[in-house]
């Protein structure tokens, strides 16, 4: 519309410049005239009363190519102004597109759940728009239209639902990658299984989901080097297999760890006044109880810190002395998997004593400038 408007005021002057002096001093006349009528006369106010009949005066004697010049001057900064308003709207639009195709996201999380924390590490550090909607871990209503009853949970342009969170790194990374697949034909490579859990709880597992669905000469180009996809894959694993089951032993350790790491989940999470105030005193006597269950379950040692300490150590070897990261200069999808799930303690006593008496500070501070400042996007 802008642009239309600045193309008729451009037509205007050019219709100055080619009529003859005596027929323009009519048209000037009733240009002024119309101005004046719709309260432009306040516009002139600073000059006097008779500038205006002295401004017709000027015209009528000949004066009109002057005015003709204005409105082409007024057209063309008025085309140049919507040409670069449209520029930047463009480039506005094109820095929100995603690399690769990824359409728009909304993730439905816990903030504090590890797995949904992988998943944001990955859209962090690639730079992907998404929306984000905390659900309640009481009543789960924000999930209530959705089957599957866990997080995180994303859905791709409000139609297609991705679940678990290795599943949908998986799949977002593959899709930035390989130009001929969508989402839907992507997500269709990691099949749904159902089977029973040791304790005879239904479980649903993901096939392939630690397998990025590429071309050989696509895969040539992530993983140059001999053994890197493997590595990768092993170390995304661990994280989900065994990192992820430290994490609730060492935060609910003492009845004060597990007050305060509640204190935090409902600081940060979704709760209503009530729900609050129950979560944070019986949730946190529940969860000291169970983390000594979970303790017995993974055969975690009576310190789960020192469980920690060597877990998180393991993995700084594992990463050697001579990379930054087990991507080498930049993160790759293990590096992602294990800043996620680790993130999730910051500002408890586990995380400030994991960083004071483990070699992962360097590697952790790295990771967090990486994500902070979307290094994967250039």
């Amino acid at each position: 519309m802008a642009a239309a408007c600045s193309r008729a005021v451009c037509k205007v002057g050019r219709s100055f410049l080619e009529t003859p002096a005596a027929a323009r001093s009519g048209t000037v006349s009733l240009l002024l005239g119309n101005a004046g009528a719709h309260g432009s006369r306040r516009g002139f106010g600073t000059s006097g009363p008779g500038f205006r009949s002295r401004l017709v005066s000027s015209m009528r004697a000949g004066g009109g190519r002057a005015l003709g010049c204005a409105f082409l001057l007024g057209g063309g900064m008025g085309l140049y102004q919507t040409l670069r308003l449209s520029a930047q709207q463009h480039l506005a639009e094109e820095d929100r597109k995603v690399p690769g195709g990824v359409p728009k996201m909304t993730l439905y999380q816990y903030k504090t759940c590890p797995f949904c924390s992988k998943v944001r590490a990955f859209l962090d550090y690639y730079g992907l728009p998404y929306e984000i909607v905390e659900v309640n871990p009481v009543m789960r209503q924000e999930i209530k239209w959705s089957s599957y009853r866990k997080v995180p949970i994303l859905m791709v342009d409000s139609e297609l639902q991705l679940n678990d969170s290795s599943v949908i790194i998986s799949s977002l990374r593959t899709l930035m990658i390989n130009k001929e697949k969508n989402i839907s034909d992507i997500i269709r490579c990691y099949p749904e299984m159902k089977s029973k859990n040791d304790r005879g709880k239904e479980v649903t597992e993901y096939n392939n989901k630690y397998w990025l669905m590429l071309s050989e000469a696509e895969n040539a180009v992530v993983y140059p080097a001999k053994g890197m996809q493997k590595e990768e894959m092993k170390w995304r694993q661990w994280a989900d297999d065994w990192l992820v089951h430290l994490i609730s032993p060492n935060v609910y350790r003492t009845t004060g760890e597990a007050l305060a790491s509640f204190d935090y989940i409902v600081r940060e999470g979704k709760f209503g006044t009530v729900e609050g105030f129950f979560a944070k005193y019986v949730g946190a006597a529940a969860m000291f109880v169970i983390s000594k269950r979970l303790k017995s379950r993974h055969n975690l040692q009576d310190d789960v810190r020192q469980d920690l300490y060597k877990a998180v150590n393991d993995w700084v070897a594992a990463i050697g002395k001579n990379r930054k990261f087990m991507g080498g200069d930049q993160p790759n999808l293990a590096d992602l998997a294990v800043f996620g799930v680790l993130r999730v303690m910051e500002g408890l006593q586990a995380f400030n004593d994991m960083m004071e008496n483990t070699k992962v500070k360097q590697w952790y501070r790295r990771m967090e400038r990486a994500t902070l400042n979307h290094e994967g996007r250039s």
